[in-house]
């Protein structure tokens, strides 16, 4: 499916312009099938929402996982979403996270990654050990490169390349290496009790929390696309 944008003359027009993209949301609400045998990427930014009343600061990498706290964790102010846009870098999400959570000790700080990401600077995790901060990181883990791996599967008939991610390290063993505190969730029933046992700990806690590996992000621009062509399904 594809949206179609209107297009507006001048500056009068921006109060139509409002009174249109506030009806998108109605006409196409954001919405995903519920699951009770696998964690949903949508589901886990939701909970991460509920169970910090949307107040942590939110450091996130690039990629799906990008894309879905943006749409369901519900910030409620400014400064309070630290991410990697325009030509984004993975990897940016822990250092980017370490920082705020220096620079504002008191605060809840929260590192949300994917698990390509995560390993582009998860050395950094030495530096929050070292330095005895709060920092909590939860990876958002599809054992996938998972924006790419959209991307082959809806734009380029599924022909996957270079996106398995099924090698990658036991993260709750890597985080207890650099003296973190490691927790795993892999199902639905353990979601809320891993979250709720990080986030309420002290020191640094690394989430390797299974999600979904073949849930798509929308809406989505494709490649070469215009704003008039994005994706919403």
């Amino acid at each position: 499916m594809l949206c179609h944008l209107h297009t507006f003359s001048n500056r009068s027009d921006i109060d139509d312009w409002w009174e249109l993209i506030r009806d998108w949301p109605q006409e196409v609400p954001l919405a995903f099938e519920p699951s009770e045998d696998v964690i949903k990427p949508q589901r886990l930014c939701q909970e991460l929402a509920r169970l910090t009343d949307n107040e942590a600061i939110v450091s996130t990498d690039v990629g799906q996982h990008q894309m879905w706290m943006a749409q369901y964790y519900g910030f409620k102010r400014i400064r309070q979403s630290l991410t990697s846009g325009g030509l984004g870098t993975m990897g940016f999400g822990l250092p980017a996270a370490l920082g705020a959570q220096i620079a504002f000790p008191d605060e809840k700080v929260i590192a949300f990654m994917g698990d390509g990401g995560f390993q582009m600077t998860s050395q950094e995790l030495a530096t929050a050990v070292q330095y005895k901060t709060n920092l909590k990181v939860v990876i958002m883990n599809n054992s996938n490169l998972g924006m790419v791996r959209q991307w082959q599967e809806l734009l380029y008939e599924k022909n996957y390349s270079e996106v398995d991610l099924s090698g990658s390290p036991d993260f709750v063993k890597l985080a207890e290496a650099y003296g973190a505190k490691g927790l795993r969730a892999t199902h639905p029933a353990e979601l809320e009790d891993v979250l709720r046992e990080g986030l309420d700990s002290d020191g640094v806690v690394v989430m390797d929390i299974h999600v979904a590996p073949q849930e798509c992000v929308f809406p989505m621009i494709p490649p070469a696309a215009g704003h008039r062509e994005m994706r919403l399904r």
